[in-house]
């Protein structure tokens, strides 16, 4: 069974199209190198793929350099090795030209500082200086007012900013005194009431002739009377008068 035939167009893959590269140049050069061997034929064989890459082969009784020699001369034509005097002239006249401008834009810098004496200067001259000067003087100053609203306009967001944290501030510590303030109406409420319970008990027990106390607590302490023991056997000065002495 027979091969198919390939149809000769771009390999859109990029993978298929690097793989089919290099095995057709590895043909190429094989078939080159036998053709140089069977035939004795002076052969120049340069390749670039894709990406750049240089692949040369040449026959082994000359090289690369002879045979583009012997093509120039056998096709009549002459790659340029380098520059010509056309194109060096080209050159040395622009680099002339660039160093005349170089020259006229440092002579106006060292007139805008005034670093040069303006004694030699034309009033032509002059008067397109002042205008100049004039310009950039304007545009110096539009561009500093700018930048003078810019920072205007940021202490004034930066100021507005400071005084909502500031009222958030004062709110808390608002918030915290009327809590604090309601704590300690709320605490003398409740002393006041204890006070009060404590006096409805002291009224309930009545002390004549006593001191009255100061709280519950001292009801709860007994309180004790002193008193005086009493001899439990007869007086002997009382005995002597029941009984006659002896003597």
């Amino acid at each position: 069974m027979g091969r198919g035939k390939i149809e000769i167009a771009r390999i859109e893959s990029r993978t298929n199209r690097q793989v089919t590269f290099s095995k057709r140049r590895g043909g190429l050069l094989k078939k080159a190198r036998e053709l140089s061997v069977l035939c004795d034929a002076e052969i120049g064989l340069i390749i670039f793929s894709c990406t750049g890459k240089l692949t040369e082969f040449c026959s082994e009784s000359t090289s690369i350099e002879e045979i583009i020699r012997r093509y120039q001369a056998a096709k009549g034509v002459r790659i340029p090795a380098g520059v010509s005097n056309h194109d060096s002239e080209a050159i040395y006249n622009e680099l002339g030209r660039m160093r005349k401008e170089t020259h006229n834009l440092e002579l106006s810098l060292r007139r805008y500082t005034g670093d040069i004496d303006l004694n030699s200067v034309k009033l032509e001259e002059l008067t397109q200086l002042e205008h100049q000067l004039e310009c950039s003087v304007k545009k110096v100053r539009v561009r500093k007012m700018e930048i003078l609203r810019q920072q205007t306009d940021n202490l004034l967001r930066k100021e507005k900013m400071l005084e909502e944290e500031n009222e958030q501030i004062f709110s808390l510590f608002k918030d915290n005194n009327n809590q604090m303030a309601w704590e300690q109406q709320q605490q003398q409420a409740a002393m006041v009431s204890k006070f009060e319970e404590h006096g409805q008990v002291l009224d309930q027990f009545p002390f004549s002739g006593e001191a009255q106390p100061s709280s519950v607590l001292e009801l709860a302490i007994p309180h004790y009377q002193p008193f005086r023991l009493q001899p439990t056997q007869p007086n002997l000065q009382d005995f002597g008068l029941h009984f006659p002495t002896f003597g």
